[in-house]
């Protein structure tokens, strides 16, 4: 059973700002949908001593980590590299990823297409029907790639592997109230439902709200409660609306 993940998205792109990150929200709703509390987020440098100094760290301290990027063919691709190292294995090749990739690249295989069959000594393949190109698994931590589109094609192993409890329920509520006149309301909502986490939500020059609120938990009636509660303490003409 997995309670708690951890992400390590890699990349100096993405450090530097040339590129947006755009993986870390994917994680988050795939794991709330398997009552997976996503708790730490790290982003680090393509640099092998410190991912692998946040790996040992965060693979210790969470059920399950998710790193992002540096598992491509090139200089800066060092994830296989670092993980490796935080587990005090060795890197080898893997001769059933090698193979996918010549039968893909055929006679314009190169060794840096082959890079991409290298894996922790002891790393697990994980992979369906559906998703022939595996996901390697060293542990408890999942090396995912970084390319968008690429990550996102995974989650579905996701699902289907790991078990978690409960998948998170959430409510919304807008409102035209600002923060600072919600805030009494908030706090005899938060103190009479601990269980379920509330959020306020400021938006700027949008007619629709200026406030959103949402109430987060695993007990979907818990959840209910807490954001029928509120609704109550509204004024008059209050909420814009619920979701």
């Amino acid at each position: 059973m997995v309670r708690t993940a951890a992400a390590l998205i890699i990349g100096n792109e993405l450090l530097t700002g040339k590129i947006q990150e755009a993986n870390l929200r994917v994680l988050a709703l795939a794991l709330r949908s398997l009552g997976i509390e996503l708790r730490r987020a790290s982003m680090v440098l393509d640099d092998v001593e410190t991912i692998a100094e946040e790996v040992q760290k965060l693979a210790s301290s969470h059920d399950v980590v998710f790193t992002s990027g540096g598992v491509g063919p090139t200089h800066d691709d060092v994830t296989v590299e670092a993980v490796a190292k935080a587990f005090g294995v060795a890197v080898v090749q893997n001769e059933p990823i090698a193979a996918m990739l010549r039968a893909h690249f055929q006679e314009r295989c190169t060794e840096g297409h082959l890079r991409m069959a290298l894996v922790p000594e002891g790393a697990e393949l994980v992979r369906n029907s559906e998703i022939p190109w595996p996901c390697v698994v060293m542990r408890n931590v999942w090396l995912l790639p970084g390319v968008p589109e690429a990550f996102r094609a995974k989650m579905p192993l996701l699902r289907e592997r790991l078990e978690g409890g409960r998948p998170f329920v959430t409510r919304s509520v807008y409102t035209q109230m600002d923060e600072g006149e919600l805030k009494p309301l908030l706090d005899r909502v938060v103190e009479s439902h601990p269980s379920v986490e509330v959020g306020s939500y400021p938006k700027w020059r949008d007619p629709s709200y200026k406030t959103k609120l949402t109430f987060d938990g695993q007990d979907g009636e818990a959840v209910e409660d807490a954001m029928r509660a509120f609704v109550e303490l509204l004024p008059k003409g209050e909420p814009q609306r619920i979701e």
